[in-house]
């Protein structure tokens, strides 16, 4: 299975940032250590080129991000600090979600160690999300003729909003966001399928929750691929989640909607998104489980 990561590409950031920039290198290293390590490709990603964002976000824009030329405004509602390293791991992390995309396609499966920057709309970023990964991908697989119709499924404890607003008028792309109500965005886009869900919701109505959400899109959708936002962050002790859903219900989660969607024999890509545990190590383990289950599907 082909596992793409972007760690090497540095993120200046200042001390004791909230931003957990330690677990993408930490993710890679628990695999190359892990007894998965002989079963997985573990791969530099190529970047996402200016053609691919421009499909999704507004030129001015991107030119703006790249120049480095956005306001002190623009940059507190990213919540990182501007750089031309910060831009081109951005640009990298999309290139990874494409390459997972186009893996998947050919695989059945594959992995981004990083991705899921789901708040960033087509002409300013927002909340750690500079660039909306996942819709690069999606309208470059669709561009290249890969796949014509696909489904985003984001489980990020946090409503995929960048997402839901780009693609509102596109037909081809079905979204469906399961996240917290009373959680960042405070303002809710509308996906295609939202479920919203109270805090201190706990494994068995999170469950249950996606289950039925999942057969709700099948119903209504038909897809040639998925690309899965497996969120770290509805775990119940990150510092932004607001939700009870422990390390074994989020396993549960990954093996759930993995054996829907390869059921459905819809080639995925899975994305990590958020997960801003005050130890890092258990958001690595909670990654560390989606790539597991990934893994354990392709078999």
């Amino acid at each position: 299975m082909k596992i793409y990561y972007t760690d090497t590409f540095s993120i200046p950031l200042p001390e004791n940032h909230s931003f957990p920039k330690s677990k993408y290198y930490l993710l890679r290293r628990r695999i190359e250590e892990s007894q998965i390590a002989p079963s997985v490709d573990l791969k530099i990603p190529r970047p996402a080129t200016y053609e691919e964002i421009v499909r999704v976000h507004d030129p001015t824009y991107i030119d703006r991000l790249q120049n480095g030329e956005l306001s002190d405004k623009e940059i507190r509602r990213v919540g990182l600090p501007w750089s031309p390293e910060i831009v081109r791991r951005a640009r990298y992390s999309a290139g990874a979600t494409i390459e997972a995309c186009r893996a998947a396609l050919a695989e059945g499966i594959a992995v981004n160690l990083g991705g899921g920057t789901h708040h960033a709309f087509s002409d300013h970023g927002q909340g750690y999300c500079w660039l909306n990964d996942t819709v690069i991908a999606a309208r470059t697989m669709q561009f290249e003729g890969l796949a014509a119709k696909i489904w985003i499924i984001d489980c990020d404890v946090h409503q995929g909003n960048g997402t839901a607003a780009i693609v509102k008028n596109d037909p081809t792309i079905f979204t469906f966001s399961i996240h917290g109500k009373n959680n960042f965005p405070y303002h809710k886009e509308t996906s295609d399928l939202d479920i919203e869900l109270a805090d201190g919701t706990d494994d068995a109505a999170y469950l249950n929750a996606i289950e039925k959400g999942l057969a709700a899109c099948m119903q209504n959708f038909k897809a040639d691929l998925a690309i899965y936002l497996a969120g770290a962050d509805p775990y119940r002790d990150d510092r932004f989640g607001r939700l009870a859903i422990t390390k074994e219900g989020l396993a549960q989660r990954d093996h759930l909607v993995l054996r829907h969607l390869i059921n459905a024999g819809l080639p995925t890509a899975v994305t990590m998104a958020g997960g801003y545990a005050p130890n890092v190590q258990d958001t690595v383990d909670i990654h560390f489980q989606s790539v597991l289950a990934a893994l354990e599907s392709k078999s």
